[in-house]
């Protein structure tokens, strides 16, 4: 967050000096009341994409070492880096059947290889 110049504390605290023709000072307060408040609101969303950002990372950490386990290529991490959070996110739930029957049928594909593709072939013939 260094390119941000003002806090809400910032804004609420800054004094204008008065002059004869000024802006009138309950419009000026009022209107930084609302920046404040968006301010507020800002900080408020980007903890919470920070937060999520974190768990994410964890989460693609969690299912990198299932692929490692699996013997398939990891999920690329395009310049992520390692992760400092603990297991203080979503435990992580066992493979969905889905999950499985992908890895059964990339399985099958390299054991049985063109078998399966023959096979395929043949099927669509009949």
């Amino acid at each position: 967050m260094e390119n941000i110049n003002y806090t809400p504390k910032d804004i609420l605290q800054k004094e204008f000096r008065q002059k004869m023709r000024g802006y009138d000072p309950n419009d000026v307060d009022s209107f930084l009341d609302n920046i404040i408040k968006d301010y507020e609101a800002f900080n408020k969303q980007l903890q919470e994409l920070s937060d999520e950002n974190e768990r994410l990372k964890v989460q693609v950490d969690e299912l990198n070492k299932q692929i490692a386990v699996s013997g398939t290529q990891p999920l690329p991490t395009a310049g992520v880096a390692p992760s400092r959070a603990t297991t203080a996110s979503q435990p992580m739930s066992s493979a969905t059947n889905m999950d499985i029957l992908k890895r059964l049928s990339n399985l099958e594909r390299r054991v049985f290889g063109s078998q399966l593709d023959n096979n395929a072939n043949d099927s669509h013939r009949l």
